[in-house]
């Protein structure tokens, strides 16, 4: 049997390691674009599902062309930033910032009946990681119209049932203001009461879920209240 010297060994080890992470840089390279296609789509769609609106990753692109008619960034005033596009907003970035220093995108939507809503992005803290989503609000800016939650994730079952229609049904028509206070929706274990316009029903079993979940609310729309005052009909 042939023997290998210790210096080749070495240098074909080398050789190797070099070669294997010239191919991986090379392929996360060339997949780079087809990610932030993806995520640019998966982004498009999730507004659309919160106006109620189904996409596929073929029809994204020009459903959302047809329903969102205007995008801005806001700063924690509730004024318009100018530079800055609300699509190229990453709200985990942001949330890093401090708060006067943070790009709060909206994103404006035309319904098929003419009704104007805006939508906003919400992003926190699952039980087992990053939870996030969109919820848009009637023009009276108080009144949520429709959301669309997702995860990293969350028990199937039980934290991961934040993505599913009957969840996220609950919020429409919920409030975030009461006698001209911010006070957010919660999710309450157990039920909520038919008649409470602030809480939704919370998720059996999911109750870290839960509760995270109606912090990133209420730690994400808190930030738009006064463009929320400013702009109420």
């Amino acid at each position: 049997m042939k023997k290998f010297s210790n210096r080749y060994i070495f240098i074909f080890s080398a050789f190797m390691v070099i070669f294997v992470a010239t191919l991986l840089s090379l392929a996360a390279t060339l997949l780079q674009p087809r990610q932030l296609r993806n995520l640019e789509t998966e982004k498009k769609k999730g507004m659309l599902e919160s106006i109620g609106v189904s996409s596929t990753p073929g029809t994204a692109e020009t459903l959302f062309g047809k329903y969102i008619i205007d995008s801005y960034v806001l700063n924690i005033k509730g004024e318009k930033v100018d530079g800055v596009k609300a699509f190229d907003v990453v709200l985990k970035e942001e949330q890093k910032k401090p708060l006067e220093a943070q790009s709060l995108p909206v994103f404006t939507a035309v319904l098929e009946d003419g009704e104007k809503v805006i939508i906003v992005p919400v992003e926190g803290k699952g039980l087992w990681g990053p939870i996030y989503g969109y919820v848009s609000i009637k023009s009276d800016m108080n009144t949520i119209f429709g959301v669309t939650f997702d995860h990293k994730a969350e028990t199937p079952g039980l934290g991961a049932e934040i993505n599913t229609p009957a969840f996220e049904s609950m919020f429409a028509g919920e409030m975030l203001f009461e006698n001209d206070r911010f006070v957010s929706i919660g999710v309450v274990k157990g039920r909520a009461h038919p008649d409470d316009p602030h809480n939704v029903d919370g998720i059996s079993g999911g109750t870290i879920t839960s509760k995270g979940l109606e912090a990133m609310l209420k730690d994400c729309l808190l930030k738009y209240e006064e463009y929320f005052i400013k702009n109420r009909n």
